[in-house]
């Protein structure tokens, strides 16, 4: 029996583990999933002792993707783009880092919420990790233009710069966002999970055909509320993206792509 896990802190809410036991189920899999909770400073130490005890695989999640991009010793190229890893895979030979939410959440957005991303006008909150993991495919998919907004412009500016030349990609402040339209805008903070609302002029709402939260709960975000009280009418959290994301770490590793709508349908339930 396989043995793999998600590994974070914290790492105790994570339905990582119900959900690839469902994607096995599909398939008649046999493996073991748990939850491995890892305190600073002792990621190496745990990925290390999880691969020579026999585990095949790790899912990482927040702090340590850029961990696992350091530890990795070849990286796909999505990983290699967002410069973090939320997947590795181990031989005998070597560690294998890729990243999957850029997939996930590209998946998630035209598959089960019918969004075409092509020539849409994006807007983006954020630029830690999770944006970056997700900017190379969603340039991919064509858009006319993705705005990064973020407290540190810095930050925005190095993602601007690192995705160029995949396509039209701004990076600026919060309160730089210039008059453009926007289609669709992107949370990519986890301010929501603090309860707090977006510092931006609820004006750059008023064309905004979708407003999609990257964190998950059990019920409708702050940013989901925030949304659809100024005008935004169809909103989604990011639960479609971690099960997308996952079905795309379980076909690395098993190389059979699941049935992620009947595992989202009962996540919903």
């Amino acid at each position: 029996m396989k043995k793999f896990a998600v590994v974070g802190n914290p790492v105790n809410h994570s339905l990582s583990p119900v959900i690839h036991q469902q994607f096995a189920r599909q398939f008649d899999i046999q493996l073991e999933y748990t939850k491995i909770q890892v305190e600073a400073g002792e990621f190496q130490n745990v990925v290390n002792t999880f691969r020579h005890q026999g585990g095949a695989g790790l899912n990482v999640t927040v702090p340590y993707k850029t961990d696992a991009y350091a530890i990795s010793q070849q990286l796909s190229t999505s990983a290699t783009l967002a410069k973090a890893v939320n997947t590795l895979i181990f031989n005998a030979e070597s560690i294998k880092g890729d990243n999957t939410d850029g997939t996930g959440l590209v998946n998630d957005l035209i598959h089960n919420h019918g969004f075409n991303i092509t020539n849409k006008s994006i807007l983006i909150l954020g630029a830690g990790g999770a944006v970056s993991g997700v900017l190379g495919p969603l340039l991919i998919q064509q858009p006319q233009v993705i705005v990064i907004a973020n407290r540190t412009v810095a930050k925005a500016i190095d993602l601007q710069q690192n995705f160029s030349h995949l396509g039209s990609i701004i990076g600026c402040g919060l309160d730089q966002i210039k008059s453009l339209k926007f289609d669709l805008i992107i949370n990519g903070t986890a301010a929501s999970l603090a309860g707090q609302t977006p510092s931006i002029d609820i004006d750059l709402l008023k064309d905004v055909q979708f407003a999609y939260d990257m964190m998950y709960a059990s019920e409708a975000t702050v940013f989901m509320r925030w949304a659809q009280a100024n005008g935004v009418e169809w909103v989604a959290d990011g639960l479609g993206m971690l099960v997308e994301q996952a079905a795309a770490a379980f076909e690395i590793w098993h190389g059979v792509k699941p049935d992620t709508r009947q595992v989202l349908i009962k996540l919903r339930a």
